[in-house]
């Protein structure tokens, strides 16, 4: 399948990667073009405009926040207006993911944010979580086989993928801060972190959030951030957007977003979004 692919940060290097594993044609964009040199000696197809990676049958991007995808296709040079079907990866609010579903129009929007760390992105292993009109989600499969070890369909409206996503990261940040309150409980009396999270994930607690984030707390593998606190932080903040918007209170949110704010301000800017740990051992240090 001919495809563009926009933004080429760990993860979506590694998907554009799969992508071209998987025998598609793949035609880049990134906004700093240094990051593309891997990609295109494998085989894809460098270009200096967004608008020319969207002249196949689909465009895929991964991108940070609203305001980067918004200058992507309304921007100069952006894709709104070229023929093909958008589909975005990326992290957003509901707000935007419906203003992209409207302003798509026949052409078609599809939002695809996907559950998975870098490792899984390189390993083609991510979850899909995707909703838009069923003929799109159709049209995609291929490329979300390429990527991912399953995709989800929630629907026809593509907001809704990115609820599921917001709420997802919520509660992963929120098993983190639990995980992190436990750790330094158990290590004040006397137990080290690596044996409570033998006890805990060889028992209760043996999903792949607790393995894969329990490692990190017990390592201190805070850098090089898998994903970054900045980002996590965005992420709560649209939770939080929507929460407001549906009315549903969520106390945990706001205390998983000051650990957040407290881990950046203490940490910098480049910190992994599970170092809200150390704002949690810092505040049992305080007493």
């Amino acid at each position: 399948m001919k495809i563009g692919f926009i933004g080429l940060g760990q993860m979506g290097s590694a998907m554009a990667a799969n992508l071209l594993k998987a025998g598609h044609e793949v035609t880049i964009w990134n906004r700093s073009s240094d990051k593309a040199n891997a990609l295109v000696e494998a085989g894809a197809r460098w270009t200096d405009r967004p608008a020319d990676a969207a002249q196949g049958e689909v465009v895929m991007s991964m991108l940070a926040d609203d305001r980067a995808v918004e200058a992507v296709v309304f921007g100069k040079d952006g894709i709104a207006g070229a023929p093909a079907l958008h589909v975005s990866h990326s992290t957003i609010s509901i707000a935007l993911a419906d203003r992209l579903t409207t302003e798509a129009g026949e052409r078609g929007y599809v939002s695809a944010p996907v559950f998975g760390r870098p490792q899984a992105a390189q390993a083609a292993k991510l979850f899909v979580i995707a909703a838009g009109a069923a003929a799109h989600l159709d049209r995609c499969e291929p490329l979300f086989d390429a990527i991912g070890q399953r995709t989800f369909r929630i629907g026809d409206t593509p907001s809704a993928a990115n609820l599921v996503k917001l709420s997802g990261n919520f509660m992963i940040l929120a098993a983190v801060e639990a995980m992190a309150e436990a750790m330094t409980l158990a290590e004040k009396g006397g137990v080290d972190r690596a044996t409570l999270l033998e006890v805990l994930t060889a028992t209760l607690f043996g999903a792949p959030v607790y393995r894969t984030y329990g490692e990190i707390l017990v390592e201190d593998r805070f850098r090089p951030a898998g994903f970054a606190a900045p980002l996590g932080l965005k992420d709560m903040t649209l939770a939080d957007a929507a929460a407001t918007t549906y009315g549903v209170p969520m106390p945990v949110l706001g205390i998983v977003r000051d650990h957040l704010r407290s881990a950046i301000s203490q940490e910098g800017d480049d910190v992994d979004w599970a170092s809200v740990a150390l704002a949690v051992r810092s505040a049992a240090k305080a007493r």
